[in-house]
């Protein structure tokens, strides 16, 4: 009897332990991507990085040879990121307290009045890195292979999990991983070392230059700012401006938002100065003051010889994240996020006030371009509806929404005040016009796409171009005149193509694609042209995903409403 009971009881144990594994397991499998969230976060938490130090910006002469409005003209290229074109007070404001009064943006609609506005101004891409690169060098993708954004390490399938996982009813999120394990680490996915960087153009006619921010183009390698032409470089390495559990910050997280969940997850506090991802050391406070303290200070340092800074803000892109006196500021704003978002903007509007006032103190605003723009429009996936109104579509799309940017230049010297004018521009036309403006010569044997759009401020009516060009993967859009074909081969359900006429429909609510297929075809051949020696992409896109053109990603997707899916 004795025996009986003590070979059951090992026996009991077993199935008891093996049930419990069963159920451990099945656990952990439903909660897998929160444990794989989480560590990630346990990994970067693990991360030390030095404390914040003083930074060797090169100095300048102590007395200047010339006088500030005799010599080339200082250059500065503020950009901030997902910033909505309606989100700028003087174009729209579309961020509103609870009792309907708009969030003001006076640093940024001073500079708007002092200057020129260009009221069909465009971004290169619908995603921020392609921007940069024709930021940088005025050339299309086709000609540098810079054709999608790249991302951290483990963030594609990440992303495309999560999107897959969650309750919103959109078509599913595509993930290559074959294509995704023959790419380069993150660091080295950037811009080839032989193409030309408006930095190399303007270092070479004798300026100071200088990068403070984001670069999203390499930064280890021969890929980095101090690498591309820019003598000194303080650099982001990370993503979050201020550690989460700082006692000055005010966090919103976006539940709704996949890529959110991962940078919440992945992202630390750091920078790092003239040594690309090595040697990254905490901001001294808040991202977006830190790096406008860094800019007075070049500015500083250099006011008695031209120089060329290029203030590339990381405001207000996710994560949420707000200094507590900005989000006092800003008032009572609903839901949470929209007033964090609010506060963010509220800072990089700041820092394009204390750029124009040190400029006044140190005699040289007549005689300094500043330039300000965004890298495409508001994203979908902060749940912010009004951020690209009037225009449709979203960051990742490119409709208007996507692709419309602010785009405003003061240089009181040469440009009168209260300019407008309703070209269509775009961010390949930046290299060549403040090189132009610099009085450098065109760099040999480089084909530029931009146009130097300063005949244009002079009322110049000759213009030549009529076509802009956008593309990503297999989604493709030309705008020839006032005609714009977007074409799209969905995964799923092949290919949707839209046609609008903007002089009579400016917020593309008509497709007429049917009612006029010669213009179609018109189109079409432009595109091809305009691909058919085209360098192939540097890199693969490792992910295809839905997006809603006139829906949030807080809204559920139902059966009929219109998206694009977008390759990176």
């Amino acid at each position: 009897m004795t025996n009986n009971v003590s070979q059951r009881n090992p026996m009991k144990k077993t199935l008891i332990t093996l049930l419990a594994l069963a159920v451990i397991g099945a656990i952990a499998y439903e909660q897998r991507t929160d444990i794989m969230l989480a560590m990630i976060k346990y990994k970067v938490s693990r991360e030390v990085f030095a404390e914040s130090r003083e930074l060797p910006w090169q100095q300048g002469p102590a007395t200047a040879e010339l006088e500030a409005d005799k010599r080339p003209p200082n250059i500065i290229l503020i950009v901030a990121d997902d910033l909505g074109y309606n989100d700028i007070s003087s174009l729209g404001g579309g961020i509103t307290r609870t009792d309907g009064s708009i969030v003001q943006t006076p640093g940024i609609d001073r500079l708007a009045a002092e200057g020129v506005v260009f009221n069909q101004s465009y971004s290169g891409a619908s995603t921020c890195a392609p921007s940069r690169a024709m930021l940088m060098t005025g050339r299309y993708p086709t000609r540098t292979g810079f054709e999608f954004t790249p991302t951290p390490d483990g963030m594609g399938s990440m992303v495309a999990r999560i999107y897959n996982e969650m309750d919103n009813n959109l078509p599913p999120t595509i993930f290559d991983a074959s294509a995704d394990k023959g790419k380069p680490t993150y660091e080295l996915q950037g811009l080839p070392a032989e193409e030309t960087t408006l930095a190399e153009v303007l270092n070479e006619q004798g300026y100071y230059t200088a990068h403070i921010g984001k670069w999203h183009l390499g930064n280890d390698g021969d890929m980095g700012p101090h690498k591309q032409g820019f003598d000194d470089c303080l650099l982001m390495t990370n993503g979050l401006y201020l550690p989460e559990n700082d006692p000055n910050v005010v966090n919103a997280k976006i539940p709704f938002d996949p890529i959110d969940q991962f940078l919440w997850a992945a992202l630390g506090f750091s920078n790092s100065f003239n040594s690309g991802s090595s040697d990254q050391f905490e901001p001294a406070r808040y991202l977006t003051d830190y790096w406008t303290d860094e800019s007075v200070k070049v500015i500083k340092a250099n006011k008695n010889r031209p120089f060329f800074l290029y203030l590339a803000h990381w405001g207000p892109h996710t994560p949420l994240q707000a200094t507590r006196e900005d989000y006092e500021a800003v008032g009572d704003i609903k839901p949470h996020r929209k007033r964090v978002y609010a506060a963010m903007v509220r800072a990089v509007d700041r820092s394009v006030s204390r750029i124009l006032k040190t400029l006044e103190e140190k005699g040289l605003a007549d005689n300094t371009i500043v330039m300000f723009t965004s890298d495409n429009g508001g994203a979908g996936y902060v749940g912010l509806p009004e951020s690209n109104s009037p225009f449709r579509g979203w960051k990742i799309t490119m409709f208007e929404g996507g692709l419309r940017v602010p785009m405003f230049i003061r240089w009181p010297k040469h440009i009168p005040a209260g300019k407008t004018i309703d070209t269509p521009v775009a961010h390949i036309d930046v290299m060549p016009t403040l090189a132009a403006a610099a009085g450098a010569p065109a760099p040999k044997g480089v084909e530029i796409d931009g146009q130097n759009i300063l005949p244009l401020l002079n009322d110049e009516t000759n213009w030549p171009r009529q076509t802009l060009f956008w593309q990503n993967g297999h989604y493709q859009v030309v705008r020839h005149g006032d005609w714009k074909l977007q074409i799209n081969d969905r995964p799923t359900d092949g290919l949707q193509t839209w046609l609008f006429n903007l002089e009579e429909d400016p917020t593309e609510q008509h497709n007429v694609s049917n009612e006029y297929p010669e213009k179609v075809n018109e189109l079409r051949q432009l595109l091809a042209n305009h691909q058919a020696n085209a360098r192939k992409p540097l890199y693969e896109a490792v992910t295809q995903i839905p997006v809603m053109i006139d829906k949030t990603l807080m809204d559920k997707f139902d059966a009929g409403v219109e998206y694009v899916y977008t390759p990176n």
